[in-house]
């Protein structure tokens, strides 16, 4: 935002008029975080009121598409945004709304999208028996209950500490689009979705408004639900943000305005944000350097004792994932501990699913994390019989140490690929987990010819977590 003296004086313009809420208290400053990064939630809500907690006319409401309201307010959208203080890049990571997870405060396990709607409920019910009966004061009092309920459960699974919070709603996401002209988007087949009204024509499209709360809120009808929505979002923000770092919206007196109004009237920041700060922060951040993840899932149909059909995380393996990608925190290890913790921490392991298993590369990587690696990325690749290791010119060491760690007798070559103090392991058919892989042989002739390069699977990962290419906010890749 510091591009221009206009963009700057909007930016004043903005701060001035943002809705702010008691969500985190004054460790949500202005100040650089003492453990080096900021970590922020981004909320999508399903609210029918806006920011100012003005509720929204049935007319709106109609346009859209907002459907009939069942009472709760639920979050359709999680996202945890991890950005060193250097603004040198950013790693977006997806929640599933319907990962069933522990949601503090004696509530029990259930969707995480429904923790925000618990406390605000019971909140609502308390103020009401104080006494309160203004519509307005409770929307906005019960709101700020849900919010801070939401980040105590978020902060429970990732084990990181949210520094800041953003939330928009229905009415904002519209508004916010049109601002900025349109996001493009691509689909990888046709669809046509009776419950959220998305209907789209395989290939590229340039959507706004109501068409953007249609493609990024349909689950039925794709073939892994909830999460190629969660993709559907992903690709969204990220055409978002390339739409939003790019001159020709900063430098556009109208679209920066639009984008302000639009901004004031639907977005929630949490007290004490230093916006100016942020943006100053940011301001070198290009495309590449945002990147959109998804926490590793583990059964993406199972049935909770009360609350239907949901998504299986492991909290272990969420927080690996997480730290993984974000780094300890300040007086935090890197979980699990274990005797050999900070052994390798120099090697960065990059893990490729070739196995045909579904989440096997993410708990792989949680296992190496555990045995003093860094975690690096998670992918999938060609299917392969035997697992292999590729290292860098002069990384046979590193190699060995990870074929030690997997069980000792998987093949280690060089390949030109690899970046320096990376390592990569492709885990083969044969892989049993604890034990290495039992069908390599020491010569490796039989994995050199079966090298297979990774592949991104965008369109269709496996149904079990977040074995895939990461999504940045560089180039237009189609979806389901």
């Amino acid at each position: 935002m510091s591009l221009t003296g206009y963009a700057w004086a909007s930016l004043q313009g903005l701060v001035d008029g943002l809705n702010y809420a008691d969500v985190i208290g004054s460790g949500g400053g202005g100040d650089k975080p003492a453990d080096g990064a900021r970590d922020i939630l981004l909320v999508g809500l399903d609210s029918r009121t806006d920011a100012q907690g003005n509720p929204l006319s049935p007319e709106l409401l109609a346009q859209l598409r907002a459907g009939v309201s069942d009472g709760e307010l639920n979050t359709d959208s999680l996202i945890f945004v991890h950005i060193p203080n250097d603004g040198s890049k950013a790693v977006a990571i997806s929640l599933p709304r319907d990962s069933y997870v522990d949601i503090p405060g004696g509530y029990g396990k259930h969707k995480i999208n429904s923790a925000y709607a618990r406390a605000m409920l019971q909140a609502r019910k308390d103020l009401q028996g104080q006494g309160v009966t203004d519509p307005k004061e409770l929307d906005v009092k019960s709101n700020q209950a849900g919010a801070k309920e939401l980040v105590a459960t978020v902060e429970e699974l990732t084990g990181s500490t949210i520094d800041n919070y953003a939330a928009i709603n229905l009415l904002g996401f519209s508004d916010i689009t049109k601002a900025i002209g349109g996001v493009d988007v691509c689909l990888n087949d046709n669809v046509d979705d009776e419950y959220s009204g998305a209907k789209f024509s395989k290939g590229p499209h340039t959507i706004s408004g109501v068409q953007a709360l249609e493609f990024v809120r349909q689950r039925h009808g794709l073939p892994r639900g909830d999460l190629d929505r969660v993709v559907r979002q992903q690709v969204f923000m990220a055409g978002m943000a390339r739409k939003v770092l790019s001159a020709g919206t900063l430098t556009d007196p109208s679209k920066l305005d639009a984008l302000v109004d639009a901004i004031k009237k639907s977005v929630t920041l949490n007290q004490n944000w230093d916006i100016f700060g942020f943006a100053q922060q940011m301001k070198g951040l290009t495309g590449g350097q945002l990147e959109f993840r998804t926490v590793p899932v583990e059964d993406i149909e199972y049935r909770t004792p009360n609350d239907g059909v949901a998504i299986k995380v492991d909290p272990d393996q969420v927080k690996a994932f997480v730290q993984g990608l974000a780094g300890p925190q300040q007086g935090q290890q890197a979980p699990p501990p274990s005797s050999q913790a900070g052994a390798h921490q120099d090697v960065t392991v990059d893990v490729r699913n070739a196995s045909g298993r579904t989440g096997l590369a993410a708990s792989v990587s949680k296992d190496l994390v555990g045995k003093g690696f860094t975690a690096g990325d998670t992918a999938n690749a060609s299917s392969r019989k035997t697992t292999v290791i590729w290292v860098p010119s002069g990384g046979q060491d590193a190699g060995k140490a990870v074929a030690q760690a997997l069980g000792g007798d998987a093949t280690v070559q060089e390949d030109k690929s690899v970046s320096e103090g990376h390592v990569m392991v492709f885990l083969g058919s044969d892989f049993q987990p604890g034990s290495g892989s039992s069908g390599s042989s020491p010569g490796g002739s039989g994995a050199a010819a079966e090298q297979a390069a990774p592949q991104s699977t965008q369109s269709s990962p496996p149904a079990g977590g977040n074995d895939e290419k990461p999504i940045t906010a560089e180039g237009v890749p189609c979806v389901n």
